[in-house]
């Protein structure tokens, strides 16, 4: 066996999340993937049946299984949405047509004039959110529209751009506070299914303020499930209340997709940037979503731009990277995974500076935990092991971002080991945890060394408690690897 000690160059550490979907829902593809390096497997609510996704939650399990690498599945829930009705055939608009919403359900414009037509929305209580000069932007922000006046179940827009309208086309209302409910029936049904199942995360989509986040937390402790929240933040009222969803949450997701709807397309930069450096502050992890790879949906190799664009959020420090579209329908998903791989690992590799600790961590526990990553900023080469039973430890140390060190987190939960795919630098493994803390070090640096992840020369920096005088202390050791 070589003594060299490691490099760990090898080591990835941002977490690769994709989305499944029927190009990618296979035994076959789903090992590709899994094989491939990625972290986790994201079902999006908003297409999904309940008996798809059982089937492919557990699919996912035999898989992950069978080649010996458990992945994390998150369920990404639809949230409050507002969207038009059926037409009978697409209804095309122009600059200055004059356009009506009717908000009771199966309702008509009230005017008879040919000039004037109308679609109906799922919101009742629009007419009374919206005020006159708000902007209403329709499909993806593709049509825009200006309200100019409202009455009864009815609000009058000027067509500001051109666009053809068909049936169900989401909308957007940048600015407007809705008093649509956070957290849906649809949205309670589809958690019971994860739950039944055994889902790691649940997305909650449209997320406004931290009350939304206890509401969902709520229903959680009540089924007395332990999957982990990721807030969505999407639209301006999230921006507003980022300090607290932060707090709130167990981890941001930034959706850029409707966020680059609901807010001005220029301050999207500064606000992922924003919202980044606040999950940094609380050592909360952080996700970076939508359109990362996205002309790969039908084209086999990305765009310049697009892989300047996963370049800046690993080099600012994002937990993860996520692909949608990419990986449901496209046309080359092995091949987006293995781009996020390469474009990571290299600029992994310069990013050699270390940044401040969390601001707002406190106590001794978290300074230990800075100490230990300190040391191993030092001491290039070395690598960190912890333990832990909920991966609050693992979580701690992965929030100082330690600069080049991985984070080996030992754990005898299956589920903690899949909840601890979300965090950035950390390869979690499962053993038994033994009662005596220098017996469980010495197993788990033989995982380690079975796994080819460590070997005879390497040094390990060791956070964890130690029997001393009947009593656990916490400690942070200096192993080599003998």
């Amino acid at each position: 066996m070589s003594t060299t000690p490691h490099t760990f160059a090898e080591f990835r550490r941002t977490k690769i999340i994709f989305t499944l979907g029927p190009a990618t829902e296979s035994e076959e593809m789903l090992e590709k993937l899994i094989v491939g390096g990625a972290d986790i497997a994201r079902l999006n609510m908003a297409h999904a049946t309940h008996d798809w996704c059982r089937a492919v939650i557990r699919r996912i399990r035999a898989v992950s299984a069978r080649v010996g690498r458990e992945i994390a599945i998150m369920m990404d829930i639809k949230g409050p949405e507002i969207r038009t009705g059926d037409v009978a055939q697409p209804i095309r608009l122009e600059p200055g047509q004059t356009f009506d919403f009717t908000v009771r359900p199966g309702g008509t414009s009230q005017e008879s004039s040919e000039e004037i037509r109308s679609v109906d929305v799922n919101y009742r209580d629009l007419v009374n959110d919206i005020k006159i000069g708000d902007t209403v932007l329709v499909d993806n922000g593709l049509i825009r529209l200006e309200v100019l006046e409202k009455k009864d179940a009815r609000i009058r827009c000027r067509v500001l751009t051109q666009g053809e309208l068909k049936s169900r086309r989401h909308i957007n209302l940048p600015g407007v506070k809705v008093n649509l409910p956070s957290f849906t029936e649809k949205d309670r049904a589809d958690t019971l299914v994860a739950i039944d199942e055994g889902v790691d995360f649940i997305a909650l989509s449209f997320v406004r303020e931290a009350a939304d986040i206890e509401t969902l937390r709520e229903f959680l402790r009540q089924q007395k499930s332990p999957a982990r929240i990721i807030a969505k933040i999407e639209d301006q009222s999230a921006i507003t209340n980022l300090d607290e969803i932060v707090r709130a949450t167990d981890s941001l997701m930034v959706a850029r997709g409707d966020l680059g709807i609901e807010c001005p397309f220029e301050e999207l930069p500064s606000i992922q940037r924003r919202a980044v450096q606040c999950c940094l502050d609380y050592g909360k992890s952080v996700i970076i979503a939508t359109h990362m790879l996205e002309s790969m949906i039908t084209q086999p190799m990305p765009t310049r731009a697009e892989i300047t664009d996963v370049a800046n959020a690993v080099h600012e420090r994002a937990d993860c990277v996520m692909l949608s579209g990419e990986t449901t329908v496209g046309r080359y998903p092995i091949e987006c995974v293995g781009i996020l791989e390469k474009v990571a690992r290299r600029v992994e590799s310069e990013d050699l500076t270390s940044l401040p600790d969390p601001a707002h961590l406190r106590g001794d526990k978290h300074r230990l935990l800075a100490a230990a990553v300190h040391l191993a900023n030092e001491m290039p080469g070395t690598a960190l092991l912890t333990f832990t039973r909920r991966g609050y430890m693992a979580e701690g140390i992965a929030a100082m971002r330690p600069v080049s060190a991985p984070i080996f987190a030992m754990t005898n939960s299956i589920e903690t080991l899949r909840q601890m795919r979300i965090l950035r630098s950390v390869e979690p493994y499962m053993m038994p945890l033994e009662s005596d803390p220098n017996d469980t070090i010495e197993k788990a640096i033989s995982v380690l060394v079975r796994a080819g992840r460590v070997r005879i020369g390497d040094k390990l920096i060791v956070v964890t408690d130690i029997l001393s005088h009947d009593r656990l202390v916490d400690s942070i050791q200096l192993r080599p690897v003998r």
